[in-house]
């Protein structure tokens, strides 16, 4: 085996056993909240805590890690939602709708576990991280070209929906059906506040 095969079958790896990390941090996390440890994580992982340590140096690295990579993962599921076809604003605040309102429960989970995360945020470290993610969002969804007020209406009924569901308080096919009015709300092309001044 060359130098250059060893050195990406050592990077795949090193990916992997990354990966194998953040996903046993996240589930511990959804155990035991903040009183997470790193032997938790080790374990959960099936790495040895020097292990982990060579990829987290410690265990706030390890959360801001997992709050970004749970970031990041929500992100590409809604660039997959985008339909770059769709000749209207709001395709942003559709891919939105239709990756939190289409019954995909890793989707739905990222706002279920708002008490979790809510825990989180009193660091302040990662509440800078989710603060960034926050204003991220509300930059991509205003680029729209959607009324401010449909945005925040519809993006926060599809997080509540998320949410419910996730907690089994929502069937799928509940689900789906609120997707459908809130798509329709993002396309009527009526601003809520045209609406209140008729």
């Amino acid at each position: 085996m060359t130098a250059q095969n060893l050195e990406r079958t050592a990077e795949r790896n090193s990916t992997r056993t990354q990966r194998q990390i953040l996903d046993a941090a996240a589930h511990v996390i959804g155990e035991v909240g903040t009183a997470m440890t790193l032997a938790q994580v080790a374990e959960a992982a099936g790495v040895s805590k020097g292990g982990l340590m060579h990829h987290y140096s410690g265990r706030l690295q390890l959360l801001i890690a997992v709050v970004d990579d749970a970031n990041d993962r929500f992100r590409e599921a809604v660039t997959g939602n985008l339909d770059l076809s769709e000749n209207a604003p709001g395709k942003m605040l559709r891919a939105y709708v239709r990756t939190l309102c289409g019954g995909d429960l890793e989707a739905a989970n990222y706002f279920g576990s708002a008490p979790i995360w809510n825990g989180l945020y009193g660091l302040p470290e990662i509440r800078e991280v989710m603060d960034a993610d926050t204003v991220w969002w509300e930059e991509q969804l205003a680029l729209d070209g959607l009324d401010p007020l449909v945005i925040r209406m519809v993006r926060r009924a599809a997080e509540g929906l998320a949410a419910a569901y996730s907690y089994s308080e929502e069937t799928k096919e509940d689900l789906q059906e609120a997707r459908d009015l809130l798509l329709e709300m993002t396309v009527q092309g009526v601003g809520l506040h045209q609406v209140n001044a008729a």
